[in-house]
């Protein structure tokens, strides 16, 4: 199991219910309860500047146009340019950077429940699968545990498959279905694959990390589409909690 740590941000809008989420820790789990957190927004910003030089003999003049920033909404191309212009000949040189930036995720998890084994609507979303280690199960709307009962749950809040941001996704270990009962020997590059009413979307595991109960940094909004799945650990106990993250790959 290869261990990372992530880099801990928090929003502002997160740090207003952290104080519950640190009471309640990340529940979830078999015979004792798993996951709770918050998360921040990020946006992308992409700045192009284009400058113009025309020189004449004798003289020679040259403008500048101010750098004007736009915020970019979905993938978004950026081209920058730069054209010299003399009286005898003409030459122009385009320079073009491309860069690829996706929308910032739409929502925020909710807080975290003030009763964990409160009833909630059962509320099927698609399945989830991991071949490696054999997942293929029905994927429900809810943390609480019960929910978490019926099969994995999906964070409400978190991003959903496909979409930019964080999928946050619980289950347990040890009692129940048992459906992240090996996620410990996921590897980078392993596959994890959300299958609902928009298609298939598969995303890549990047690391798995042990964290505290108190790191509700894990279901924070991601600028890139990605996934986190979260379990207690070790089997059979609350002590920590065993998180894989993922990249979307298609």
């Amino acid at each position: 199991m290869m261990i990372h740590m992530r880099p801990r941000t928090t929003s502002p809008r997160a740090l207003l219910t952290l104080g519950v989420a640190g009471m309640l820790l990340l529940s979830a789990c078999g015979g004792g309860g798993e996951p709770t957190a918050e998360a921040a927004e990020t946006s992308s910003t992409v700045a192009a500047a284009t400058t113009t030089s025309t020189t004449q003999a004798p003289t020679t003049t040259t403008t500048t146009v101010p750098a004007t920033t736009t915020t970019t909404p979905a993938p978004t191309t950026t081209r920058a340019s730069t054209t010299t212009t003399t009286t005898s000949s003409t030459t122009t040189t385009t320079v073009v950077r491309e860069a690829t930036f996706y929308e910032s995720q739409e929502t925020e998890p909710v807080a975290p429940p003030t009763d964990s084994y409160a009833a909630e609507p059962v509320i099927p979303l698609g399945r989830i699968q991991i071949p490696k280690i054999g997942v293929d199960d029905e994927m429900y709307e809810g943390i609480r545990m019960t929910t978490l009962d019926y099969g994995p749950g999906h964070w409400p809040g978190s991003a959903m498959p496909g979409q930019a941001g964080n999928v946050v996704v619980g289950g347990h270990r040890t009692s129940k279905h048992r459906v992240f009962r090996n996620v410990d020997q996921l590897v980078p590059g392993d596959q994890i694959i959300f299958s609902d009413a928009n298609g298939t979307h598969v995303y890549a595991v990047n690391r798995v990390e042990i964290v505290e109960p108190s790191d509700v940094w894990i279901i924070n909004p991601t600028p890139t589409p990605t996934a986190t799945l979260f379990a207690c650990h070790p089997p059979g106990s609350t002590a920590q909690r065993i998180v894989v993250f993922a990249d979307l790959v298609s």
